[in-house]
């Protein structure tokens, strides 16, 4: 009798389905979860550790992540954001759809103080403009020297209006130039060969030998040194200084994994996130990583300038320098 009650307990347990794993969606940009990209060994690291599963869902470049979180408004799907930077957490945060990260803000390590309780930085680097030595034997060593130089030697930038680092640059114009930045854009519009969505696109493009210049970062050179290397794309030192960018990530307060979330970004200040940002994602990590970065790290630009403006004042203005720039370049 135990026997033939036992079996049916077996039975009867088997037929329930096991308990599904929590899914944390997190929103992101392209180059994040590529081939090449820290997505993938940041999954699997943070999965073992939660017995969880993250859902990436790439959407672009990070002006683009904010405009699919704004159109889909509270119905949106993400669980955490991650990719926006600096230029965009005040418009992001005016949205309310973000919550508060709940992390010490002191456990950031960038250049600047930080502060903010919604969002938490991942990594960060300079804006630079990465030349290709074998093409270009003497690169432009300011801003003024790229808008004024030879319109023959042309740059592949990226747009403003759905990439951070295309929003970066405008950004790195108006610093320096300020209300002339109008007229230094139709200066260098004779320079450039095209401006793509978004970095994955310009980068190849750059690589592909289609122009010797491309907006990236002062940290792009250590890829090719560490992955390639090779030491033929340089950065360019700018005088005026370079526009620093900070990447960040935030939780969707509605989110019904809000704790999960809270979690991934806990997990995201660890070495376990942070290990994989220097050689997979390329920037500078913004916590500490279980080992030193490698040597290449130590022979890239640092910037004796660094540019910033608050996100409070491009959230109020950069409708107005994106059309300053449209104008600029349709003369």
């Amino acid at each position: 009798m135990k026997t033939i009650f036992a079996t049916i307990l077996t039975l009867a347990l088997a037929a329930i389905p096991a308990a599904a794993k929590q899914t944390l969606t997190v929103y992101t940009y392209d180059s994040f979860v590529s081939e090449w990209g820290p997505g993938a060994r940041i999954k699997e690291a943070f999965e073992t550790d939660c017995d969880c599963s993250i859902d990436w869902v790439a959407l672009g470049d990070g002006v683009a992540v904010l405009n699919r979180l704004k159109l889909e408004g509270a119905t949106t799907k993400a669980d955490v954001v991650l990719g926006l930077d600096t230029n965009l957490t005040a418009e992001a945060a005016a949205t309310g759809l973000f919550g508060p990260h709940g992390l010490d803000p002191a456990l950031a390590r960038v250049p600047v103080a930080w502060t903010d309780k919604i969002f938490m930085p991942f990594d960060y680097a300079h804006f630079a403009v990465i030349y290709d030595s074998e093409t270009m034997k003497n690169p432009p060593a300011s801003l003024d020297d790229l808008v004024n130089g030879d319109p023959a030697q042309k740059i592949i930038l990226q747009d403003p209006r759905s990439s951070t680092p295309g929003l970066g640059f405008l950004l790195w114009m108006k610093a320096v130039y300020g209300d002339k930045a109008g007229e230094a854009w139709t200066k260098l519009s004779t320079r450039i060969l095209t401006t793509t969505p978004g970095w994955s696109e310009a980068y190849a493009l750059f690589t592909k030998g289609e122009a010797p210049m491309v907006l990236s970062y002062t940290t792009s050179p250590a890829y090719h040194a560490i992955a390639e290397n090779s030491t033929r794309y340089k950065a360019a030192a700018f005088k005026e200084g370079h526009y620093l960018q900070i990447e960040v990530a935030g939780l969707i307060e509605a989110s019904p994994e809000k704790e999960l979330a809270r979690k991934f970004l806990a997990f995201m200040m660890s070495p376990g996130f942070q290990d994989q940002i220097p050689t997979r994602n390329w920037m500078l990590p913004a916590a500490p990583t279980s080992a030193p970065l490698p040597a290449a790290f130590d022979t890239l630009v640092k910037p004796e300038k660094t540019l910033l403006f608050t996100p409070e004042e491009v959230s109020a203005k950069r409708r107005a320098w994106i059309d300053e720039w449209l104008n600029a370049l349709a003369k």
